[in-house]
């Protein structure tokens, strides 16, 4: 009973600091390098590079580190979230927090006109429809690849990253 009483007045941020994603760092990482193994159509050259975030993802405040420093080619990052599918706007990657509960073709249907690169943390959602998601493999953090979902958004992915992925089909 005095466990219960103490845990109960330990503050809040200490207990959700439990729940951090120690990988945040490396998806980040990830992320930005995705920049570089993807070719987005010419219309996606000019202003700012778009990186939504659907849902409430520990990768947003390593996303907005990233985007203080880097940049892609001459496009400075946009770092946007949206709280639900009917607030997505156009971007150029769409990172789908795990704690989205929204069936994923409802987002496909959303982004469906968008050249959107679609990355998901969910067992099995490459196979769904996400272009990239994140897995761990051998206590590593890795990702899982559908070259086939990329080019449905009209996306050239490159060779050399299919040799650093798990190929799905």
């Amino acid at each position: 009973m005095l466990l219960i009483f103490f845990c109960s007045y330990i503050p809040i941020p200490y207990r959700l600091a439990q729940n951090i994603d120690t990988n945040a760092k490396y998806k980040a990482m990830f992320v930005y390098n995705f920049t570089k193994y993807f070719e987005w159509p010419q219309s996606y050259k000019d202003g700012n590079f778009v990186i939504g975030i659907l849902g409430n993802s520990p990768l947003l405040s390593e996303l907005n580190n990233m985007a203080s420093t880097k940049k892609v080619g001459n496009q400075s990052f946009e770092i946007r979230t949206f709280p639900n599918v009917a607030a997505i706007t156009n971007c150029h990657m769409l990172i789908v927090a795990p704690d989205v509960t929204t069936p994923l073709t409802e987002i496909i249907a959303k982004i469906k006109k968008n050249s959107t690169l679609l990355i998901t943390e969910k067992q099995g959602f490459a196979k769904q429809g996400a272009a990239i998601n994140f897995v761990v493999q051998n206590n590593k953090p890795a990702f899982e690849l559908n070259k086939s979902n990329a080019e449905k958004q009209d996306l050239k992915v490159s060779t050399n990253l299919l040799s650093l992925a798990i190929l799905v089909e």
